[in-house]
């Protein structure tokens, strides 16, 4: 009896039991990303946002007044990256809002519409005003939007004109009834400019998380833990796998959405 006793009381099943009862490591504290929506009105920055966080898709969409946020946790292999994410508005009259909200921003999202030949050069302007006044590690993504209706109309209407005139009057004829700017040329500009460059559609939802997890894996995440005093190890920043957390694949729980026209600083 007193051997048994003594068994059940022995050092070594005393640490087996505090081995058991011992509390799991708290998860990672997530990174926090700024990132960035900014394009002209109506390319569909809203609703590459929407199908991102929520996966969802509104037809005849209002356009955003000043600004809006919303948030969305991506996790790359052992680390979780909380995005913050600021979907300007498009329209010129809130041009002068912008450096509010690309200020100290870790991650910008340019976007154009593949059937408006317009957008691509208020694009450019963007990506101009960005590598000149902006965090000098933003990452860019130049995203090509609406690949759904992408389609021969505008491209062969185009062609089939004599002289720069019938051309300019084909394309303006034709504007969002087919593609317009080919993914050759926009891949080129983006290429020469050091951005990433993907196609997306809002409504079919083809590429869209593409854009935010390529985005992410680009992220300098060992500088931007760093500048925010996160634990080492923390990080992993060679090959990682990338996942959008929450139900469905979209985390619509840990969405947020608000309206503002205040500072996102």
């Amino acid at each position: 009896m007193s051997q048994a006793g003594s068994s059940r009381n022995s050092p070594a099943d005393a640490m087996g039991r505090a081995a058991v009862e011992a509390p799991s490591p708290a998860p990672a504290k997530p990174i926090q990303i700024k990132m960035v929506l900014l394009g002209e009105s109506a390319v569909g920055k809203s609703s590459l946002v929407l199908r991102f966080v929520n996966d969802e898709f509104q037809d005849n969409k209002e356009p955003t007044i000043g600004a809006a946020f919303l948030t969305q946790k991506v996790r790359l292999d052992d680390s979780v990256l909380k995005l913050d994410i600021w979907d300007t508005a498009g329209q010129e009259r809130f041009h002068s809002l912008a450096p509010m909200y690309y200020r100290n921003a870790q991650a910008a999202v340019v976007v154009y519409d593949i059937t408006r030949a317009a957008s691509l050069d208020k694009a450019k302007s963007w990506v101009k005003e960005l590598q000149r006044q902006a965090n000098t590690n933003l990452v860019i993504a130049l995203v090509g939007n609406k690949l759904d209706l992408a389609g021969p109309a505008a491209g062969a209407a185009a062609e089939s004109a004599e002289g720069d005139g019938e051309a300019a009057e084909a394309a303006e004829a034709t504007e969002g009834r087919g593609r317009q700017v080919q993914a050759e040329t926009a891949r080129a500009y983006a290429e020469e400019q050091g951005l990433l460059f993907l196609e997306t559609s809002a409504k079919t939802g083809e590429g869209v998380v593409e854009t935010f997890t390529e985005v992410a894996k680009k992220l300098d995440l060992a500088q931007i833990a760093g500048s925010r005093a996160a634990r080492p190890g923390q990080l992993n920043s060679g090959g990682v796998n990338v996942g959008v957390l929450g139900e469905g694949g979209f985390g619509a729980a840990d969405a947020a959405r608000t309206s503002t026209d205040g500072c996102a600083c």
